[in-house]
């Protein structure tokens, strides 16, 4: 009886569990904690930015509406067009213009304004020409008190004119902080005076800051009644305009009646511009900000990518040796792959998770100390990891496949 060949025994093919890879995984990271805490810092700000850009975008945003409903929803602009010959009729406005806007129900203040036409020679300074003090070509406005009223000011100093300075046509102005300062106007205490060519004005007002109609601030206000005496009243060529601050809702309501108000018989001399559409308008804004703030938050992220890659490659190149002697034990370029891939994939998803919690408190402190109401969406929270652990994963590819490629015996020589 012939005895059966016996078969030549196979090689047990080597196997990588998944319990090896993370025991593996954690042993590379942990074997150098300075470097893989360096190394996830990348991804760490990366994700933080990511997180904190989309959280300040989502409560500015907020901000933005709150804003656009308190403001530019409540204000309604009326233009003295002149009608069809405005040639022939300088100012439409009535001389209670105030009054007939003011009386329809939603307005809280309304004035007519118009800037001043001045002579090349009327200057605005400190001193009266003549003295040597150098004087500046600054805008004269000419309003009624209700239109400082509306624009909502923030004095710095002393009060705006009101009905009896507009009344008695008297020689008082605001002026801004700033054409303040260059005029070296600093206190009220004195009755400081400007002087518009050879006219001396009292200012009664210094004004910090405006709700509407920011160009106030570079601008003499003066009250319309001592403009017309001394300048004239607007013509054709600086026609006159009213600003009208409405209650919230108002305004399109008010925008409809403003005309008719003015001057029943002849409502078409008067060009009313109601506030634009606050969700439209909101909604454009936010996805400007929103597009220029994740573009930025990619940038932190490719940032972050490319510090993982190159941290991961000096990393395969010192443990050149480590990797061939694995290789020549029977780990399989695969394992060897999958074991950077799983150090890298950690650290980029350690850096996510410590980058989403420095950018939740970031977006927190800032709007507290800002008074706002901070906005997180939970999406963001949930990705902002992810993103880590896909951003460090892509980073290690690279690094991963050379380490793979390592040959066993030319390792060893290292």
């Amino acid at each position: 009886m012939r005895a059966l060949p016996r078969r030549a025994a196979r090689p047990e093919r080597s196997r990588l569990s998944a319990r090896d890879l993370l025991s593996e995984c954690a042993a590379g990271i942990l074997q150098r904690p300075a470097r893989s805490a360096l190394t996830a810092l990348g991804t760490v700000l990366g994700v933080g930015t990511f997180v904190a850009v989309l959280g300040l975008t989502a409560t500015t945003s907020s901000q933005i509406d709150s804003r656009f409903n308190e403001l530019t929803a409540t204000e309604v602009t009326v233009e003295d067009t002149g009608g069809d010959r405005p040639e022939y009729l300088d100012n439409a406005f009535p001389a209670d213009a105030d009054r007939r806007v003011g009386a329809l129900n939603g307005v809280r203040e309304a004035g007519v304004y118009w800037p001043v036409r001045l002579s090349p020679e009327d200057l605005v300074s400190a001193a009266p020409p003549g003295t040597g003090s150098e004087g500046e070509r600054t805008q004269v406005v000419a309003a009624s008190p209700g239109t400082l009223a509306a624009a909502g000011p923030v004095l710095e100093q002393g009060r705006t004119f009101d009905a009896y300075h507009d009344r008695r046509g008297e020689n008082v102005a605001v002026i801004g902080s700033g054409l303040a300062a260059r005029l070296g106007v600093t206190t009220l205490e004195t009755a400081p005076a400007v002087f518009v060519g050879n006219h001396a004005f009292t200012v009664v007002g210094i004004v910090e800051d405006v709700e509407r109609k920011a160009d106030l601030l570079l601008s003499v206000v003066v009250p319309r009644t001592t403009a017309e005496r001394i300048w004239g009243g607007p013509d054709s060529g600086e026609r006159a305009k009213m600003l009208i601050a409405t209650d919230l809702g108002a305004a399109r309501q008010i925008a409809s009646g403003a005309a008719l108000a003015l001057d029943p018989a002849h409502p078409e001399h008067f060009k009313v511009t109601p506030p634009p559409d606050p969700r439209s308008l909101r909604g454009n804004v936010t996805s400007d900000l929103d597009e220029l703030f994740m573009l930025l938050a990619g940038v932190c992220l490719v940032i972050g990518a490319v510090g993982i890659a190159n941290t991961t490659l000096v990393a395969v190149l010192e443990r050149t040796g480590e990797i061939g002697l694995r290789r020549a034990l029977g780990a399989r370029g695969r394992h060897i792959t999958l074991q950077f891939l799983a150090e890298s994939g950690a650290l980029g998803a350690l850096g996510g998770l410590v980058g989403t919690s420095l950018g939740t408190v970031t977006v927190v402190v800032t709007a507290v100390l800002r008074d706002w109401t901070p906005v997180i969406h939970p999406a963001t929270v949930v990705a902002a990891p992810a993103a880590g652990l896909v951003t460090g994963v892509l980073a290690g590819l690279y690094p991963a496949w050379r380490a793979s490629r390592v040959q066993p015996a030319e390792a060893l020589r290292h």
